[in-house]
């Protein structure tokens, strides 16, 4: 997975299409990425005691990385990301503009 921690990404895909927003955390693993603001769903949730009032919760869920495309900060385009050899070092480009990320 190319995407990482404080990447500005755009959703193509699903009810947020079209909007942007920072990679918050990223679960290679499964595949997926939580944007901060977006994906959001309201949860009821009962009182565990008296005392306790119930309430409604906004949750962010994760999405697909299938479903984002990463925003680069050079070029303002919607890009895929690229890897270079600078000697020794392994650094992210934009497929676009060919800059360094």
């Amino acid at each position: 997975m190319k995407l990482r921690k404080n990447d500005q990404v755009k959703v193509v895909v699903g009810k947020d299409a079209g909007k942007t927003g920072k990679v918050e955390k990223v679960f290679y693993k499964k595949g997926l990425v939580l944007i901060t603001g977006i994906n959001q769903y309201k949860k009821h949730m009962k009182a565990k005691s008296q005392n306790q009032p119930s309430e409604i919760v906004t949750l962010t869920k994760p999405l697909a990385v299938g479903n984002v495309m990463f925003v680069c900060p050079n070029c303002h385009k919607l890009a895929r990301i690229g890897f270079k050899t600078d000697g020794k070092v392994k650094i992210r480009i934009c497929k676009k503009c060919q800059e360094k990320i």
